[in-house]
């Protein structure tokens, strides 16, 4: 870097929220708490990675003079931090200072230390088997009705992350921890190209943070081992999950004996009420179906105990019902507001959720839990 550049903060900073979310602080190679700082054309990028995933954010700046074309590394988290504390729109001018970097605005001088921008690693690109456009709508909607059910640190790695597949002309999102199961679709989907492959579910939340809710289009490309999203603004690329996702079709009731309509809005605030005295450790509540009658209720270990009561269309023999509190609530916060229905064919079995109303972005969903012994 011969000369000072010239940018402003929010240049920087735009770009580098993209990509910080992926750039951990302790690495087992120092180089991966680095960006990749890349400034040519006028314009300035940055790249992210754990090696697993990688993001790359963009932005475009002014310049009054030519601007050679720079690659560097900075320590990502420190930089973030420095364009946070900045002012908004302040000047910033970077400079090479022997081996470090040095960011001058106004009277604030940091110096930041720099490694080779050619040790950086970048995932190897592969040629796409599959490629199509979605809207960033569509595809965000898809991975939030799932990203819940996703497992955390499962034994069965397959689990720690989300299916996407194409099955008969529809795009299907799905997840599941063993214990409860959501799938997400759109009709008429956006490829007639076979699609199965499982996204982790690290790229799957920084996924979710790059997304807007616009109807602009991604470009996203499907590989052996990869899955690359790309935007105008920003760039996603991460490996694949090697293995076989199971078949989550079996656990969704074909048909159900029982089928209740209830408020979606009415249940989760009495969920979340009743939640205040339940037991921290089982999370454990009971649903007591009795004629015309939802009683919900929680005990914990203090012998305290809360209980909630819903009036529904129910005139069968008395059932009782037990979940885990968290579960429902994570599914309540997925399910849109309004009419919803409930749909089961005992007490032992598996608990069919979906909501009445018609998701925005087309996108429907439907969620399964299994029961707990009470």
């Amino acid at each position: 870097m011969t000369n000072p550049i010239h940018l402003t903060r929010d240049c920087l900073l735009g770009p580098l929220q993209k990509v910080i979310g992926v750039v951990e602080k302790k690495q087992t190679m120092p180089i991966l708490s680095n960006v990749q700082m890349t400034i040519e054309d006028n314009s300035v990028s940055f790249i992210g990675t754990d090696s697993e995933v990688e993001l790359m954010g963009e932005a475009l700046f002014i310049s009054q003079t030519p601007v050679e074309t720079i690659r560097l590394t900075l320590p990502g988290r420190k930089l973030v931090d420095i364009c946070r504390a900045l002012p908004d729109n302040a000047a910033i001018e970077l400079y090479q200072e022997k081996e470090s970097v040095v960011l001058r605005s106004g009277k604030s001088r940091f110096t930041l230390s720099t490694l080779p921008a050619e040790d950086f690693p970048t995932i190897e690109r592969e040629s796409a088997d599959v490629e199509f456009t979605l809207s960033q709508t569509a595809l965000k909607s898809l991975l939030q009705q799932t990203q819940a059910f996703m497992a955390q640190q499962d034994v069965r790695y397959y689990l720690n992350g989300l299916l996407l597949t194409t099955i008969d002309n529809t795009l299907i999102a799905a997840a599941t921890d063993g214990h409860r199961l959501a799938k997400a679709w759109i009709d008429n989907a956006p490829t007639s190209e076979d699609i199965h492959i499982i996204i982790p579910r690290k790229g799957v939340m920084e996924l979710l943070r790059l997304l807007s809710d616009s109807d602009e289009s991604v470009t996203i490309r499907v590989g052996k081992n990869h899955i690359a999203i790309s935007s105008p603004h920003f760039s996603f690329l991460s490996k694949l999950i090697d293995g076989r996702f199971p078949d989550y079709s079996r656990v969704i009731p074909k048909k159900t004996d029982i089928s209740l309509a209830l408020d979606r809005d009415q249940l989760k605030e009495a969920l979340q009420r009743v939640m205040i005295l339940c037991s921290e450790k089982h999370k454990a509540i009971r649903f007591e179906f009795s004629k015309g009658m939802l009683t919900i209720t929680a005990n914990n270990p203090q012998l305290e105990s809360a209980e909630e009561s819903i009036p529904i269309d129910y005139d069968l023999e008395n059932m009782n019902i037990g979940f885990n509190i968290k579960y429902l609530l994570d599914t309540l916060q997925t399910i849109p507001s309004g009419p919803m229905t409930l749909s089961l064919n005992g007490p032992d079995q598996s608990v069919l959720f979906e909501s009445s109303t018609d998701n925005e972005t087309g996108v429907r969903s439907l969620f399964v839990i299994m029961p707990m012994r009470l």
